[in-house]
């Protein structure tokens, strides 16, 4: 399991190579464009599931799955899509060593990086377009932690997490 440290190496070596998607069966398409498209750009995708757009299933099995591949190692970051995004966000924060964000805007992408150190992301199929989807997780997927004065809040939300 990868741990972050009260420190700024990970600036540096934050090279994100491989990455864990899931999605439940209303996300399913939009899943698979995603996945063809990170592959485009050279990333190695651990595809999860669904496996279809007919066979109704539940997010939260997805979405844990996902997790479990960016706290294992396996991955090293993961992509989570459901209608919404929200319930997904929150079964994803329920894995010790998961930091899910919720993202709609290019503004909420960044700072779940920059700020939060985000490693897996949620976004909802149904508030934007295969293009969004698309541009939102490049970006995601290209913007590093900014460590310094960021470091005292993950390590205090990391934290929280240890002792509840």
């Amino acid at each position: 399991m990868r741990t972050d440290s009260n420190n700024d190496t990970l600036n540096n070596t934050d090279q994100v190579k491989r990455i864990a998607i899931g999605a439940d069966h209303g996300s399913y398409d939009s899943k698979e464009l995603l996945k063809t498209y990170l592959q485009a750009l050279g990333y190695k995708v651990v595809d999860v599931g669904t496996s279809n757009s007919t066979t109704k299933v539940d997010y939260p099995d997805f979405a844990v799955a996902v997790a479990k591949k960016v706290v294992s190692g396996e991955c090293d970051r993961g992509i989570m899509l459901d209608a919404a995004g929200i319930g997904s966000s929150m079964v994803c924060n329920k894995v010790h060593g998961i930091r899910a964000a919720l993202c709609w805007s290019l503004k909420t992408i960044v700072n779940s990086r920059e700020h939060n150190n985000a490693n897996v992301l949620t976004m909802g199929t149904a508030q934007h377009t295969a293009d969004e989807l698309c541009s939102m997780a490049k970006l995601w997927l290209e913007t590093r932690f900014e460590g310094g004065r960021h470091w005292p809040r993950i390590n205090k939300m990391m934290a929280i997490e240890r002792s509840v």
